[in-house]
């Protein structure tokens, strides 16, 4: 796991260098990475409650903000259509009170069952408006890219749902959801692997992704632990599966196929 600790700095750097919108693929991956951002927060921000990883969960809380305002921007300016330009201007406000939850307290126990009923809205309009511009395009790899986007909310999701479950916050939903986007995961990685428009890069970065889930997997397992080594081996997992996963999404974008 020492080796896994330094790969951390990595997964707590920001994701998303790109300084506005590109083309449709761009949009489709920025427009996932607010998912997977609504869930790293939260993910971020119980895991200062539990007191684990702390420094790198308030760098990447910081830092996750301030991607997510930055994105909600870009996205709201290229949107093409008024369906858009509506579901940004939801997610705006949305966002806005769950800003609001993330910093206006301590983050504590009692305070995390709002939480989750917050960053949902947030998760379900980014999810929205990412199905949005996948619709906009007519070219098959864009659906390759929301897909692969995905993945790095799930990785977030299961993250999040295993630091809350260890606090015994709706403890059967959160191994519910957890098995749930599990599943999905699996599954969304097999499509992955076998997409005609996989490249050789592509295909070797997901088999790094598959060695990434393995230590993920394992972490996952010790929910009921709730020892300090489970808690902080989630959170160094799921950072990098995440990073795997961010440079799989632009490698789909990138295609032009």
């Amino acid at each position: 796991m020492k080796r896994r600790e330094l790969l951390i700095l990595a997964g707590a750097t920001p994701l998303g260098l790109q300084a506005q919108v590109l083309d449709l693929n761009d949009a489709i991956n920025k427009a996932g990475r607010q998912r997977m951002l609504s869930q790293r927060m939260a993910k971020a921000w119980l895991a200062l409650v539990h007191k684990t990883q702390s420094t790198a969960a308030q760098q990447i809380l910081d830092r996750s903000m301030a991607l997510f305002d930055r994105q909600l921007v870009e996205l709201k300016a290229y949107a093409p259509n008024a369906e858009l330009r509506k579901t940004y201007a939801d997610l705006e406000v949305a966002w806005s009170e769950y800003k609001g939850a993330l910093v206006g307290s301590h983050p504590s126990r009692d305070g995390a069952g709002g939480l989750l009923d917050t960053d949902a809205r947030v998760l379900a309009l980014a999810h929205q408006g990412t199905v949005q511009y996948e619709a906009v395009t007519s070219k098959p790899v864009g659906k390759l890219v929301n897909v692969a986007g995905r993945q790095r909310m799930l990785s977030q999701r299961m993250a999040k749902y295993f630091y809350a479950a260890a606090l015994h916050v709706e403890p059967t939903q959160a191994q519910a959801e957890i098995g749930k986007a599990r599943s999905e995961f699996l599954s969304a990685m097999e499509l992955l692997r076998n997409a005609p428009e996989a490249t050789n890069g592509i295909k070797d970065q997901l088999a790094l992704a598959d060695n990434q889930w393995l230590f993920f997997d394992l972490a996952l397992k010790e929910i009921n632990s709730a020892s300090p080594k489970a808690l902080s081996d989630m959170f160094v997992t799921s950072e990098n599966l995440l990073a795997v996963m961010d440079r799989i999404t632009g490698l789909y974008a990138g295609l032009k196929a």
